[in-house]
């Protein structure tokens, strides 16, 4: 052994020296001290008497395996929530779910490796028939509930205050079965909030997103509803939406009509009203926002049609939501779209308005053979049948587009950006950008079946049938007479001679409320 050096401490007194190494024995002391408590609540859980719990929590355990709990409760979210919001908080839960099960399954078990609790404090009754072989540490089972309940809870804290119960029940048997100790347990929920926060920072909730226009401060805060006129479409299936108006808002005086009695009952209604209502689809929430911008109203949108475009859009997605913007006066100004006749293109009456599409084309066809059958068939069949036909056929437009002529397919306008690509594309993140979206589909040899192989193989934007710009102003000439354009899902005759299409900047105040629940 070498010889000690003066002054210095030897390797062997280093080594056995305990203030040598001081970081490590806090350490050790706080492992002996949680380990400690772990147990201590382990056994007391075991001890104690839940009345109720045994033959409830050792089936909520088992049937949370794989997921398949969490699993079943997105599929019922989804079917049954009513909603967009409902559809995309059980999208979420999933997406939170299997990433929080990733990182357990690839990191966190083989990171600590403990041994599961012993079985001899816990009752027979309670022990699960399987028994888990894998580390103890972190619990999978309370990772998977904390993940799956936080992403609900934020897209819909209401759908997020019914599934927390029963995740926290299905952590909590996971001890009470004696399968983990409680540390592993509140590991495995810190984890799962985790990998929901991390979805969430990857894909941002719609509360996170601004508002998709201009904050409004001179929308009246009509209490109850008073001083709002509702005109309701008869024939939307809106029933239940035009009851929940009512007891929502019980001093709004609520109009139903059939669809060809709209147009008067909105001019009518318009004349009493300190703010407008609409229930219907996006056909009839057209015809309330011409009305409103000519009034000066602002408009309450309730999402009561089949697809409500706008009102997802703006952000109102429930009855409750447009609810809480009228008794509080929370609006939004937003961009209107409209077409009118070219200048000299002669007597082409009155502009017409837009609130979502404009389009020429294959797209006034689609909705003609899908209004045609969607009464024997449905709505969604009918859609589809829609557009198998319209893909198969040519469809050949031919029309001037900014001064150059062209044969075209379709011809799609959007009032505001969307996102995604395709001639169709999703939903709208700003309704005041000043912007059309204007998206063509050249024509040619089966256009519509070569643009759908581009966008299955994710390669629209370099299709060469397909061309997409921004603009502020279109113009369109040539048209031949007959020719149908299709407005927010209404077919009309095109005004003869020339269009264009342009937007009201910020010209419609809408209710809409400041934050989303």
């Amino acid at each position: 052994m070498a010889p000690a050096v003066p002054g210095y401490p030897s390797r062997m007194t280093e080594l056995r020296t305990p203030s040598s190494f001081p970081a490590r024995a806090p350490r050790g002391r706080l492992h002996d001290l949680l380990g400690t408590w772990d147990r201590r609540v382990f056994h007391a859980v075991a001890a104690h008497e839940w009345p109720g719990a045994g033959p409830v929590l050792p089936r909520l355990s088992r049937s949370a395996n794989h997921g398949l709990l969490w699993f079943g409760t997105a599929a019922a979210i989804a079917a049954f929530g009513g909603g967009a919001r409902s559809r995309r908080a059980a999208v979420r839960g999933v997406a939170s779910l299997a990433v929080a099960s990733a990182v357990i399954n690839t990191v966190g078990k083989r990171s600590v490796r403990r041994a599961r609790p012993l079985l001899d404090a816990v009752p027979v009754i309670r022990q699960l028939k399987r028994q888990p072989f894998t580390s103890s540490f972190p619990s999978g089972h309370a990772a998977s509930a904390a993940a799956f309940a936080t992403g609900v809870a934020l897209e819909s804290r209401a759908w997020g205050a019914v599934v927390a119960p029963v995740a926290a029940s299905v952590a909590f048997s996971r001890v009470y079965t004696g399968v983990h100790y409680p540390g592993d347990v509140l590991a495995g929920a810190a984890l799962g909030v985790g990998a929901a926060l991390a979805v969430r920072g990857a894909v941002p909730t719609r509360s996170q997103l601004p508002p998709p226009g201009r904050p409004r401060e001179h929308a009246p805060a009509l209490a109850g509803g008073e001083g709002l006129v509702v005109v309701v479409n008869r024939e939307s299936g809106t029933a239940d939406c035009a009851a929940a108006v009512r007891e929502a808002l019980p001093l709004a005086e609520v109009v139903e009509c059939a669809p060809d009695e709209l147009p008067d009952q909105f001019a009518k209604a318009a004349e009493r009203a300190r703010a407008l209502g609409v229930v219907g689809g996006d056909g009839t929430v057209n015809l309330a926002a011409t009305v409103a911008v000519t009034r000066r109203l602002p408009l309450a949108v309730f999402p009561g049609g089949t697809l409500n475009h706008f009102a997802y859009d703006l952000g109102v997605e429930e009855v409750a939501d447009a609810c809480r913007a009228v008794e509080a006066g929370e609006a939004i100004g937003v961009d209107l779209g409209r077409f009118r006749p070219a200048p000299g293109a002669g007597d082409g009456g009155e502009p017409g308005y837009f609130l979502n599409t404009f389009s020429l084309g294959v797209y006034p066809e689609l909705v003609r053979i899908r209004e045609r059958w969607s009464p024997r068939i449905g709505a969604w069949p009918a859609g589809v049948l829609a557009a198998s036909r319209v893909l198969r056929g040519e469809h050949p437009l031919e029309a001037e587009v900014q001064g150059r002529r062209r044969p075209m397919w379709l011809l799609f306008a959007g009032n505001g950006v969307y996102r995604g690509v395709g001639p169709t594309p999703g939903h709208r993140q700003n309704l005041a950008d000043g912007l059309l979206d204007v998206r063509v589909v050249h024509g040619g040899r089966l256009p519509g079946l070569r643009l759908l192989g581009a966008a299955v193989a994710g390669k629209v934007r370099r299709s060469p049938v397909h061309a997409a710009r921004q603009l502020r102003q279109v113009r369109i000439g040539g048209l031949a007479p007959g020719t149908l354009l299709a407005c927010d899902g209404e077919v009309r005759p095109a005004p003869g001679g020339g269009l264009v299409v342009d937007k009201l900047v910020d010209a419609l105040t809408v209710y809409r409320p400041q934050r989303l629940l």
